[in-house]
C-alpha cells in the first residue's frame, strides 16, 4: 500500500502543471516544494504603494552578502527578496574558469511568480533543428506532436497575443494583444519597410487581458496594467501556479501540498525497477521521512531534478538513477545574451502612453530559417520597448524656471537585447561536489558552462543588427554591445534547461519522447531538464505544454495497471 498514487517534487511552472492533470484525472497526488508556503494576501505586495513598502530603501550591508547573485536579476528588489533565496543559505560552485549565475526562489509556486511571462511556442524548425546539423541528439517529438498541448496550456494559462502567421514563431490561442506605443509602431514600420523578413510585433505574455469563464472561476481576474508583477498578483492577472494550476488541482480534493520539504533522493528497487518513494527533509525540524507512490514526477527546476536523481546513486547505479546514457547532468543549457542597443527619438513629443504595460516588444528570429545564411548556426530574437525618459528634477534651474522645464517629459527611449540558442553540448554539465553539502546535508551543485565560438559569433550579429535597426528607424543610437561586446555568463537569462534531454536511443539520452525515464518507467522529468535543445524562444510555454502531456500519458499508462 502507498501513500500516494503519485509524488510529484516541485510546484511551480511544470510541476502545477503535473499536479492539475493528474489531480483532474482522479489520482491521489503529493505535491512536494522545498520552500514555504505562498498566501497571495499576506505575501504579496502589489497592493502597497512604493512609499508604504520603502521600494526605493537600499539593501543593507547583511542583505547585500545574503543576496549577492540573487540581488542582481532585473525582478529583484528590497521588497520582494523573500521571493528569492538566500545565497549563504543556498550555496553553490563553479568549475575553475567558468561563471554560472543560478537564480532561484524556493516557496510555492517557484518561480512562476517571479517570471518574466513571456509565453512563445517552438517552432517546426527548433525540433528539427539537431538533426538537420548534428548539434546533440534528434528530439523524438515534431511540433505537430506538442501543437495540440500548445493550445491546451495556452487556453487554460491566458495567453495574449497577436497571430502574425510566422513558420518560425507558430500563432496560439490567443487572448487580444497589448497594443504597441506611437514609438513602437514607428520603428515597427521603419523595421519591416527596410528589411521585410524581418517582424516586430508585441511580445506574447501569460496576462489575461480578458478573463474567460475557466480564469474567473478559479478567481483570477483580468490584468490590471500596473506592471508590478515582480511584486506578486493578486488578481491572478498573470499566470503562475499559485494563482491557476495549484488552486484547479486543490479543488479537485485529491492534491495534498506539503511545503518545506527538502526532497533528499528517491528509493530505487532493483527488482521491480522502479522508484518505491521519495526522502524528504523538513527544511525547518530536519526530521525525515519517506513518502511512497507507484509514480513519481521531478519537477524541481533542471539542477535540483539531476541533482536528486545523483544524489540517489546505489551501488547498481553509482553515477545516480536514470543514468545509463551518462547523459544526467550534462548539456546545460541557457540563453545567451549580451546583444543590446539603445536610442534616442525626439519623435512624438505630445506623445505618451497610458498604463504600465507589463510586456514589451519580440522580434522573432529572422536568420538560418529556410537554410543556412550565416557564419554559426541556429538563431536569435529580440525583446525591448519603447519609454519616454521621466520627469527629471535634476534639470538646472529654481522656483518657477525648474517647475517649467519638468512640465514635460524627455524624450523616447527604445531598447533591444538579443536573446540567442545555445548549443547543447556535452561538456556543459552540472554534477554534485563530493564533500560539500548545505545545511541539510544535500551535496551541493558544481557548475561547467561555457559559451562557444557559435554563440559568440550570433551575439556579435545580433549586436551588429539592433543598432542597425534602431539607426533605420532614426534613432541616435547611446549604447551599442558592439562597442562593449561580452556574452552574458551562462544562467544570466533563468531559464537552465538540458541535464536529462528526452531522445530516441536509451544510450544518448535518459528520458523518452514522453518524458518517462528510459530505464525506469514509473519516473517523468517535465521541467527544463528534457529538453534536448533550447531554441531562442522563452522555454516556459514549452515546459507547460509538455507537462500536460506527459502528465496524461503517466495517468492513461496508470489507469492501464501499468505500476499496479
Amino acid at each position: 500500500m502507498t501513500d500516494f498514487d503519485a509524488i510529484v517534487v516541485g510546484s511551480g511552472m511544470s510541476g502545477g502543471w503535473v499536479a492539475k492533470e493528474l489531480s483532474e484525472r482522479g489520482l491521489k497526488v503529493l505535491v512536494l516544494e522545498r520552500g514555504r508556503n505562498i498566501d497571495p494576501a499576506e505575501d504579496y505586495t502589489d497592493q502597497k504603494t512604493p512609499w508604504e513598502i520603502a521600494e526605493t530603501d537600499p539593501l543593507t550591508d547583511e542583505e547585500e552578502e545574503e543576496y549577492h547573485i540573487q540581488k542582481s536579476v532585473y525582478a529583484f528588489s528590497k521588497v520582494n527578496k523573500k521571493l528569492w533565496v538566500k545565497d549563504t543559505e543556498h550555496p553553490y560552485e563553479t568549475a575553475p574558469g567558468t561563471d554560472y549565475i543560478w537564480r532561484r526562489g524556493y516557496h510555492l509556486g517557484g518561480r512562476s511568480i517571479m517570471w518574466a511571462r513571456q509565453s512563445y511556442r517552438f517552432a517546426p524548425l527548433d525540433f528539427e533543428a539537431n538533426a538537420q546539423d548534428g548539434y546533440g541528439v534528434d528530439w523524438p517529438v515534431r511540433y505537430d506532436d506538442i501543437a495540440p498541448w500548445y493550445d491546451y496550456v495556452e487556453n487554460f494559462a491566458g495567453i495574449s497575443g497577436s497571430k502574425e502567421g510566422l513558420e518560425q514563431l507558430p500563432d496560439g490561442d490567443f487572448l487580444p494583444p497589448f497594443e504597441l506605443n506611437c514609438m513602437e509602431k514607428k520603428v515597427k514600420a521603419a523595421i519591416e519597410e527596410r528589411w521585410p523578413e524581418r517582424k516586430m510585433i508585441t511580445g506574447r505574455a501569460a496576462h489575461l487581458r480578458e478573463a474567460r469563464d475557466h480564469h474567473k472561476k478559479l478567481g483570477r481576474v483580468q490584468c490590471q496594467v500596473r506592471s508590478r508583477c515582480e511584486n506578486g498578483c493578486v488578481f491572478g492577472g498573470y499566470f503562475s501556479a499559485v494563482s491557476a494550476t495549484l488552486p484547479a488541482a486543490r479543488r479537485t480534493g485529491n492534491a495534498t501540498i506539503v511545503t518545506d520539504a527538502i526532497v533528499h533522493s528517491v528509493d530505487y528497487d532493483p527488482q521491480t525497477k522502479r522508484i518505491t518513494g521519495v526522502k524528504v527533509i523538513d527544511s525547518n525540524t530536519m526530521q525525515r521521512r519517506t513518502y511512497t507512490a507507484k509514480l513519481v514526477f521531478l519537477n524541481a527546476s533542471a539542477i535540483a531534478s539531476a541533482g536528486i536523481l545523483m544524489n540517489s546513486a546505489d551501488e547498481e547505479n553509482p553515477n545516480g538513477l536514470a543514468n545509463r546514457s551518462d547523459q544526467l547532468g550534462r548539456n546545460l543549457m541557457d540563453h545567451v545574451t549580451g546583444a543590446r542597443a539603445q536610442a534616442v527619438f525626439n519623435d512624438f513629443p505630445d506623445s505618451y502612453y497610458f498604463g504600465r504595460r507589463p510586456n514589451g516588444i519580440y522580434i522573432p528570429r529572422y536568420v538560418n530559417i529556410g537554410g543556412q545564411d550565416q557564419d554559426f548556426v541556429r538563431g536569435f530574437g529580440y525583446q525591448g520597448s519603447a519609454r519616454r525618459v521621466g520627469w527629471n528634477s535634476d534639470i538646472p534651474g529654481i522656483g518657477q524656471d525648474l517647475k517649467e522645464k519638468n512640465r514635460d517629459p524627455g524624450p523616447w527611449i527604445f531598447w533591444l537585447t538579443g536573446f540567442g540558442e545555445v548549443l547543447p553540448d556535452e561538456n556543459s554539465r552540472m554534477t554534485l561536489h563530493p564533500t560539500k553539502t548545505d545545511k541539510w546535508g544535500v551535496p551541493i551543485p558544481v557548475m561547467d558552462a561555457r559559451y562557444g565560438e557559435n554563440e559568440e559569433k550570433m551575439m556579435r550579429k545580433a549586436s551588429k543588427d539592433a543598432a542597425e535597426m534602431l539607426k533605420a528607424a532614426g534613432g541616435r543610437i547611446i549604447y551599442s554591445s558592439e562597442d562593449d561586446f561580452g556574452l552574458s555568463a551562462p544562467g544570466n537569462t533563468i531559464h537552465e534547461m538540458g541535464t536529462a534531454r528526452m531522445g530516441r536511443d536509451p544510450m544518448t539520452s535518459v528520458l523518452n519522447k514522453w518524458n518517462q525515464a528510459h530505464d525506469i518507467d514509473n519516473l517523468f522529468m517535465t521541467d527544463g531538464a528534457f529538453m534536448t535543445s533550447s531554441a531562442c524562444q522563452n522555454p516556459s510555454l514549452t515546459y507547460m505544454a509538455f507537462s500536460a502531456r506527459a502528465a496524461n500519458y503517466a495517468t492513461d499508462l496508470f489507469e492501464q495497471g501499468v505500476f499496479s
